[in-house]
């Protein structure tokens, strides 16, 4: 006979939205039972690793910088960015709920809870014709997510003493269990013994993350009219295989909506020591690299650019003849603009190294550079493009590289700096200089120059796949979080938070995130449940 354990509430998921979720009811006197699939030293999942960075509206921080930003402002960005339907009805309430209470339900909460950030608003996602993000909104946790997820758990701990909080590690949900017209709690198996244990709850709250932590899952949601690359790296969670999505569709009538719909990100690389297969790190491509074929050529006719528009980005590789793209640069460019996407390379930030920061900023981040020189075979490091080349051609094991294409796309680029040349004829130039108006941008950008430019060897080539990360649609929830079913109507007792709920509605980004809404989103739709559930 199974093992069995009553609480007031079920989480399902133990990553930031499911943290969030059973605070907020241990805070408000519910007995919680949080059930994750995953050790105990890595709850918290994707969040534990991330950068940090948050998309947040009308923040101290904005007024500050003399930053004009209001949420009717914000979500006629995200609208025209996303590209919501008109009929996509919770998608734009969850839109519209998040650009009013990004600043009191996140940044404020936050700030109650210890956490902080960086001095600097960045402006990302600006759209390819200026059709994104109007003004920066970019705030980064000091202490990137890691530091906040960690302090997050710390307070649910606190909040559940007295035993009133269960965490059940290493176990995987099989189904939910619904009695009397409403869900009753779920069963789940421990995978360490095998030992089956019921969990009874009035309230069930799924945090399972995604859908597309498997690429089966993920190519079996690509939209068929968008290029799908033959093979791609992993950046999302492996345990966010969406089989409770399709379970509660199935069983309980819940609707998925937008599962062709994902934030993938253009340029990742093996991770030198893996978590699990196919695990990839996202780089934030330099801005002032040349991002070429597999053949050394320069893509076009529209130059990839890194900070405008990360879905057209990755369609734009997606499409190239190989799965694989190249980043062309130098170390000077390197040292000032080359940067993982993740608490685990930006230790500075992670362990809240404030002068240390400051210094890599201004002098150049050689840590990184040469920790990814020593340690990834995809970062390629040459004094020629001779050399250079016979590199790229045997990580390849092609003959792809020509020696002789190489320079002249080499010389195609410098010579837009010599006497006589146009480089603002060059709209990669010119997206250079239009980031470099704003300050942050600045300090993280080189101003244009020739690859050849003396004194700023040697040459670096980085081998580059599009990488998966996240899903923009999941199970469709209303403004409390309740997972609605094929009518539109509640399924009573069942919630939905997080990425899981397409960071709410089902998918509440549309086509395209204006980057940083997902932490947020994660809290936004946690917060919401809990309230709904204290509620009744």
């Amino acid at each position: 006979m199974a093992a069995e354990k009553k609480a007031d509430a079920l989480i399902i998921g133990g990553g930031l939205a499911g943290i969030v979720t059973a605070l907020e009811l241990l805070r408000a006197g519910r007995r919680v039972t949080l059930v994750d699939r995953d050790t105990p030293e890595r709850l918290g999942g994707l969040a534990l690793w991330a950068f940090g960075g948050m998309a947040l509206v009308g923040a101290p921080l904005q007024a500050r910088r003399k930053i004009a930003d209001s949420p009717e402002r914000a979500l006629a960005d995200w609208l025209r960015f996303g590209e919501l339907a008109e009929d996509d009805h919770w998608p734009r309430q969850w839109a519209r709920y998040y650009v009013e209470q990004s600043r009191p339900q996140v940044y404020d909460w936050l700030l109650g809870e210890g956490i902080r950030f960086m001095p600097a608003v960045n402006l990302v996602e600006r759209g390819m014709n200026s059709d994104g993000n109007s003004v920066a909104r970019y705030h980064i946790v000091w202490g990137t997510s890691r530091f906040m997820t960690l302090r997050l758990i710390a307070q649910m701990h606190a909040a559940g003493q007295g035993g009133r909080l269960t965490v059940l590690h290493r176990h995987r949900v099989t189904a939910l269990e619904h009695a009397g017209g409403r869900l009753s709690g779920a069963v789940a198996v421990d995978e360490a013994t095998g030992r089956e244990i019921r969990l009874s709850a009035s309230a069930v709250v799924l945090a399972t993350g995604g859908i597309n932590g498997g690429h089966e899952e993920a190519r079996r949601n690509w939209p068929p009219d968008r290029p799908l690359p033959k093979t791609m790296l992993n950046g999302a969670h492996p345990f966010a295989d969406g089989r409770l999505h399709h379970w509660t569709a199935d069983t309980l009538g819940a609707r998925i909506t937008h599962a062709g719909e994902m934030w993938n990100y253009a340029a990742g690389i093996p991770h030198p020591f893996p978590h699990f297969p196919g695990h990839g790190l996202s780089l934030i491509p330099c801005k002032s690299a040349l991002w070429l074929n597999h053949r050394g050529e320069r893509i076009g006719p529209e130059p990839l650019v890194t900070g405008f528009d990360t879905h057209w980005l990755c369609q734009q590789v997606a499409a190239q003849t190989q799965p694989w793209t190249w980043q062309l640069l130098n170390r000077r460019i390197a040292l000032k603009e080359f940067a993982i996407s993740g608490a685990e390379h930006n230790p500075r930030i992670r362990d809240r190294q404030f002068l240390r920061f400051v210094k890599e900023t201004l002098l150049g981040n050689h840590r990184l550079v040469d920790q990814m020189a020593q340690q990834s075979p995809h970062f390629i490091v040459a004094d020629t493009l001779t050399e250079l080349a016979g590199r790229m051609n045997q990580l390849t094991a092609s003959h792809d590289i020509r020696v002789e294409q190489l320079q002249a796309t080499v010389n195609a680029w410098d010579g837009l700096f010599a006497p006589g040349g146009q480089p603002d004829s060059d709209s990669q130039v010119r997206r250079i200089l239009e980031a470099r108006k704003w300050q942050p941008d600045r300090l993280r950008t080189c101003a244009p120059a020739p690859l050849q430019q003396p004194g700023a060897g040697p040459f670096i080539a980085i081998h580059t796949q599009l990488i998966t990360r996240k899903s923009l649609g999941g199970l469709q929830t209303d403004l409390h979080s309740r997972v609605l079913d094929g009518s539109g109507q509640p399924i009573n007792g069942l919630y939905c938070v997080g990425e899981a709920a397409g960071f709410g509605g089902g998918g509440a980004s549309g086509k395209r995130s204006l980057e940083g809404t997902f932490l947020p989103g994660c809290i936004l739709t946690a917060r919401a449940a809990a309230r709904n559930i204290v509620g009744h």
